[in-house]
């Protein structure tokens, strides 16, 4: 999984797609799925009080046009309590219902929107983050954050080579070890 994405979001993003096999069924019944979807909209167009981020996102990923793909990505690190109205004015609606119902829930609850919005890009753009990106360029990035990113060892952990061994043979118990 990419380091960007948080891993709630990767998850709600799968669960999105179990849920929309789960709905069309074996064999595949688009009707059923079509009314579900249709039901859904319906219900937060009214401005239901459905707060749940896969079930607005089931209702929506099919509508949803995502006009700064690479903004929407960016937006993914972050779970909880980043810029909605931001997310929002990355996407349109390509049916007038559907329209209605992410205004609707936006003017609600904006945070929902938000990770409904981010659920639905993941869901719709897999290979965009799924994969996990092992190129040169990749690897580098990795080891240069991880020697940026604070040594949180305590002094104590930072010993010159061999001082382990010496160590194991301190008989006076003070990590200082038996100089001669």
């Amino acid at each position: 999984m990419n380091k960007n994405i948080h891993h709630e979001f990767a998850y709600q993003s799968r669960e999105l797609g179990v849920q929309i096999e789960d709905t069309l069924g074996e064999p595949p019944d688009r009707k059923n799925y079509a009314r579900v979807i249709a039901s859904l909209i319906d219900e937060y167009a009214n401005g239901t009080g459905i707060d749940d981020v896969n079930l607005l996102s089931f209702a929506l990923a099919d509508y949803l046009r995502f006009d700064d793909p690479a903004g929407l990505l960016a937006q993914c690190k972050q779970y909880d309590g980043d810029d909605a109205a931001k997310v929002i004015t990355m996407v349109s609606c390509a049916d007038a219902e559907a329209g209605k119902a992410l205004a609707a829930v936006a003017a609600k609850n904006p945070e929902l929107a938000r990770k409904a919005i981010i659920t639905a890009f993941l869901f719709k753009n897999t290979k965009r983050w799924a994969a996990e990106d092992n190129s040169l360029d990749a690897l580098q990035e990795e080891e240069e954050e991880k020697g940026k990113g604070g040594n949180e060892m305590e002094d104590e952990d930072h010993v010159a080579p061999g001082q382990d061994f010496m160590d194991l043979f301190d008989t006076r118990e003070d990590g200082n070890g038996d100089k001669h």
